[in-house]
């Protein structure tokens, strides 16, 4: 735990110190004085709410279109036997084993073509694609645990099968939908690269790109404060997240590992 925790909280306390106190030999580990100068300078100089938007509109879409593209895909897999549904399954699994970076030329030349530099699309399109595979996974293996008797009773009491999967399947699977709705959530929140290449308006700029791309006054200047401000806020409402869903995180991530 102190291993993990003490960066983390080396940003916290870096975040409130003085720039004397930041700059200073040997290091000051916890300073007499406080300041919130850098989280102030966050929102005075470059538009900080608009890149926590734009991070949370992009990974809130992504999120949902993961869940309600891979849900209906994993509950198919799951109870109709389809033609090649091991060969199906087999390239749900190698896409995502595959390195996602790997892919980033060929996305670069797919977004050139459509059009869609600096459109929020450029990045909630691969975001699903990449998350998509995990989402059906995870959510087949929690219905492969749901039995076929219930399923037999909603279609004897008229359901048809969106019906039954919406109403009576999906509210049974919440730990699924949460854990693999938080791995997509985060994942789409921090990621760097695509954000970085295919958007360049300032004004849709992401969390990460924008705390990359904080100056200083001169080019030898380096502003640990603000960046380290920056930081916190951006991790902040993962935290958050994550502790408000911690329950049905861990009994979606431990789905299937104990039986009996």
């Amino acid at each position: 735990m102190i291993f993990f925790l003490a960066p983390i909280l080396w940003q916290i306390l870096t975040a409130v110190k003085l720039n004397e106190d930041i700059s200073a030999i040997p290091n000051v580990y916890l300073p007499s004085e406080f300041t919130f100068e850098h989280y102030t300078q966050l929102f005075s100089r470059r538009p900080f709410l608009t890149y926590i938007f734009n991070s949370a509109l992009v990974a809130s879409i992504s999120t949902i279109l993961c869940l309600v593209l891979g849900s209906p895909a994993a509950y198919t897999l799951t109870r109709m036997n389809l033609p090649g549904e091991k060969l199906i399954l087999a390239g749900i699994l190698i896409i995502t084993l595959f390195p996602y970076v790997l892919l980033f030329l060929g996305l670069l030349e797919l977004v050139k073509a459509m059009g869609l530099g600096n459109n929020y699309l450029a990045l909630i399109i691969p975001y699903t694609a990449i998350n998509l595979p995990l989402t059906i996974l995870v959510m087949r293996s929690f219905f492969q645990q749901l039995p076929q008797d219930l399923e037999d009773a909603a279609k004897m009491d008229g359901y048809k099968t969106w019906g039954m999967l919406v109403n009576i399947l999906l509210p049974m699977t919440l730990p699924a939908l949460a854990t693999t709705g938080i791995l997509t959530f985060i994942f789409a929140w921090n990621e760097y690269i695509f954000a970085l290449t295919f958007i360049t308006e300032e004004a849709k700029k992401t969390i990460p790109v924008a705390t990359a791309q904080i100056g200083g006054a001169s080019l030898f200047d380096i502003p640990y404060g603000p960046i380290a401000a920056a930081t916190v806020l951006g991790t902040l409402p993962l935290v958050i997240l994550v502790l408000v869903f911690q329950r049905q995180i861990v009994q979606g991530l431990t789905a299937g590992a104990v039986k009996g």
